[in-house]
């Protein structure tokens, strides 16, 4: 049996940076081996079957270089992981209202206990924001394009960072969903 995964990639096809042509991915993908591979929208979300390819980000790094140019950071997820970051935002009430103004920036580990308080000091009135290890969720009722925090936590280089808003990442859960197990 297969574990389905998602696979965000960070900056791709972002203001003309880091073109990656969605279709030429999912070939490629599938000439490394995955299984049932699919994307949601243009901007790296992916979903697979994983049948236990060994060294999969390296393979897909390399992959990407030597195809496309580049090989931005990569976040591999369970869909159980996954549907647990999802499960786990505390605004997401506020999403099932507007999910363009909720943010998932998901994290390749958590931040120190004082980059979030520098961080959190950054958020203006009327946004709320929840830092957890795996991701932060930000509530930017304003939009997220005017938010100080949004554009900070982008652009850290204390970690890497990836944001979908709740809409993507509930259509990338159910996109997953569609894959035979």
């Amino acid at each position: 049996m297969n574990e389905i995964k998602v696979l965000l990639l960070r900056g791709v096809n972002v203001g003309g940076a880091n073109r990656l042509p969605m279709p030429e991915f999912r070939q490629m993908l599938v000439e490394l081996g995955l299984a049932h591979v699919q994307t949601h929208i243009q901007s790296g979300n992916v979903v697979f079957a994983d049948n236990g390819i060994k060294n999969l980000d390296a393979l897909i790094a390399v992959g990407m270089r030597d195809r496309f140019g580049f090989a931005p950071k990569m976040f591999f997820l369970s869909l159980a992981g996954f549907e647990a970051v999802l499960a786990a935002n505390p605004y997401s009430e506020a999403a099932r209202a507007d999910g363009a103004l909720v943010h998932i920036f998901f994290l390749d580990g958590p931040f120190a206990a004082e980059d979030v308080k520098s961080l959190t000091a950054l958020a203006a009135r009327d946004e709320a924001v929840t830092f957890t290890k795996s991701a932060v969720y930000l509530h930017a009722p304003s939009g997220i394009g005017r938010s100080n925090l949004a554009t900070k936590l982008a652009a850290t280089q204390k970690l890497a960072v990836t944001a979908r808003n709740a809409n993507s990442a509930a259509a990338i859960a159910a996109l997953a969903h569609t894959i035979p197990k």
